[in-house]
């Protein structure tokens, strides 16, 4: 019986990791939370009860799984991390006065996790954006920051060029800030790092830079979603229409669950470029399409609005 047991235990947490990549957080939590609290020493459940509610921003009781975590395995950076992160997401939730309650924890467990594990990536990127988003008077500090970018360009470049970049950007040097994401694009060329260098154009109102760079990233990735990002830019910016029509057109033809934004995204997209060409037939139509996938969203209602007012 024990191996049938340990087959049915292994399945329960494939199962899971199956639902929480495909973004099925609430199913993944039914699942799990039985599962860990029949099998209480399991940790690799438990961390999954953690993911799971984390995705959903529950973050009070990510916390107190994350927590527990790290009083059963002190050791271990990567549950000090997801501790840390926990409650940097609670800080930013709440009001200054509250988050006082979380910051202290907030710092000892990134710091925790730093000192763990000198090559831990993911907790050298929250220390640079907590130190930054901070208030000085919560303990935020610029000189922190820059020097926790530092430590990751030690440890890899492309993190440390996308963070320095992250650094300018926040900080108002929008010349450093492109010239560090574009270092990080020559040196890795990831999706990451195009996606930090096209959403830092659109952010400095560049969209024709930002459309160029995502075609790169699509010619080099060949990723559907890529289609959508880019016929995005086209219909908020009023670009390259027929470019971004065939973008989206594409995406909807190719769309699968992991290409994360519905199809009703797309068919509004549609519905912005047809009102640019003042077509209001199309408009309606592709906003319509819009509105039956999601009845109840705001923006879609307000953009059929402006498209009826169209003579």
């Amino acid at each position: 019986m024990l191996p049938c047991l340990c087959w049915s235990q292994e399945s329960t947490i494939v199962k899971v990791q199956q639902l929480i990549s495909n973004k099925s957080y609430k199913k993944a939590e039914i699942l799990i939370s039985s599962f860990s609290n029949n099998n209480p020493n399991n940790l690799h459940a438990l961390e999954l009860y953690g993911d799971s509610v984390a995705h959903q921003e529950n973050w009070d009781e990510a916390i107190q799984i994350y927590k527990k975590l790290t009083t059963q395995q002190p050791n271990n950076a990567n549950y000090h991390y997801k501790y840390g992160g926990s409650l940097a997401k609670k800080i930013l939730s709440v009001s200054k006065l509250k988050a006082l309650n979380y910051v202290g924890d907030a710092k000892d467990a990134f710091l925790k996790a730093a000192e763990l594990d000198p090559n831990h990536i993911e907790t050298r990127w929250a220390l640079v954006e907590m130190y930054l988003q901070l208030p000085g008077i919560l303990g935020g500090s610029n000189k922190k920051a820059y020097g926790y970018a530092n430590e990751l360009e030690n440890i890899s470049k492309v993190d440390g060029y996308m963070a320095k970049g992250y650094f300018y950007e926040y900080t108002k040097d929008p010349e450093l800030a492109e010239k560090y994401y574009k270092m990080s694009v020559d040196i890795g060329g990831s999706l990451t790092c195009y996606d930090k260098l096209s959403k830092f154009y659109q952010q400095q109102k560049n969209p024709e830079k930002a459309i160029a760079t995502i075609q790169t990233s699509l010619d080099k990735h060949q990723r559907n979603s890529l289609h959508y990002q880019l016929g995005r830019v086209c219909a908020e910016y009023n670009l390259h229409l027929d470019k971004g029509e065939e973008c989206l057109n594409t995406y909807i033809e190719k769309h699968t669950a992991r290409d994360g934004v519905p199809i009703a995204w797309a068919n509004f997209r549609l519905a912005q470029i047809h009102k640019h060409k003042k077509d209001k037939t199309k408009a309606l139509k592709y906003v319509n399409l819009a509105l039956s996938e999601m009845p109840n969203n705001e923006v879609f209602q307000e953009e059929k609005l402006s498209i009826l007012q169209l003579f």
